[in-house]
Order: C-alpha cells, then structure tokens, then sequence
C-alpha cells in the first residue's frame, strides 16, 4: 500500500476513492487507451490497500507472463467468440457469487483503439452475479484516479451504458484521440 502511494506520489499521480469498499463488485475502469492505464490504475487500487481480479485478453497469458498476471489476479479472456462471451459472463459471474471477497476490472471499451461500442459483459456479469458496478476513472489531464461511484445495473443494457457513458465524459485517456463516450 505505501509503496504504492509513494510511486504514484513520485509519478505526480492522486487518487481520490470515495466509493466503500465493496466486499464483491465489478469495476468498470475508463478511458482506456494505453497499457499504462494497467499501472496506474493497479497501483491506484493497491493504494488505497484494495486488491483487484482483471481480465485481459488470453494472447497476453503466455509464458512466464501468464503464472505473473494469475498471481495478480488475472482472468485470460478469449475475445471474438460469442459462445465463448456469454459462458465468461456465466463463469465471472460465478465466480463472483461463490467468493467471499472478489472485485473484478473490467475496461468496457475492450480495446485501447477508439470505439464507441462499449461491450456490455461487465454489466451483464453484474447483474446476473447480483453486484454493483464501481465507476473507476483514469484521467491523464490531471493526474488522477477518480474511484467515487456506485452503479447498480437495471434490466435496461442501453439506458445503464448511456448513464455509464455520460458519467466517463469529462475524463482524459493518455490517447486523448482514441477515447470516445458518445
């Protein structure tokens, strides 16, 4: 925790976290548009002594990385197979009901290449595991790591992504270019 608190502090990075500790959630981490929001939002996390689970795509689980990136909690996710998408939603979701403790990162753009189709698994996973979602911001402008929102998803996907969305507006990706709410 302290180290890393001391790293961002040299880095000139702040977090604020006002949202509680939730003992099982979905964090729901935005923009994405570099690896280093990877960093900054794991040191963030450590910071304020919480512990995260990820997932990443599985092409980064390869070897040693993939024994290093279970150890801090990763989930391998297959990405371009739709049978594939809804068992992670049933596994993750799973998972999360079966844990006395687990919060999951989750970046809903899914790539660090401008989109504006936010995937929807991780209000999908959410819902079905009967957990909130934490909105977790990384905003290169300011240096800053904003953890202060509690979002419970409804049955209404496209009304709960419009909220989600607005709610990312304001902040700046590191690719200010590659990041989008709209």
């Amino acid at each position: 925790m302290r180290l890393s608190r001391l790293i961002l502090r040299l880095a000139g990075w702040h977090v604020e976290a006002t949202a509680p500790d939730i003992a099982k959630c979905v964090i729901c981490v935005a923009p994405h548009t570099s690896n280093w929001d990877f960093i900054i939002g794991k040191l963030a996390y450590a910071s304020i002594g919480r512990r995260a689970s990820f997932m990443m795509k599985s092409t980064w689980f390869f070897f040693p990385l993939n024994y290093i990136f279970k150890a801090m909690g990763g989930i391998p996710v297959r990405r371009g197979d739709k049978a594939a998408g809804q068992s992670l939603v049933a596994d993750v979701a799973a998972r999360l009901e079966q844990a006395d403790r687990l919060q999951i990162a989750i970046t809903p753009e899914g790539t660090r290449s401008r989109t504006t189709e936010w995937r929807t698994g991780f209000l999908r996973i959410a819902r079905q595991a009967g957990v909130p979602c934490v909105l977790a911001a990384i905003d290169y402008s300011r240096r800053l790591v904003v953890i202060d929102r509690v979002f419970w998803p409804d049955d209404d996907i496209e009304a709960d992504m419009r909220q989600i969305k607005d709610y990312y507006k304001p902040f700046i990706g590191r690719h200010p270019e590659k990041f989008t709410a709209e």
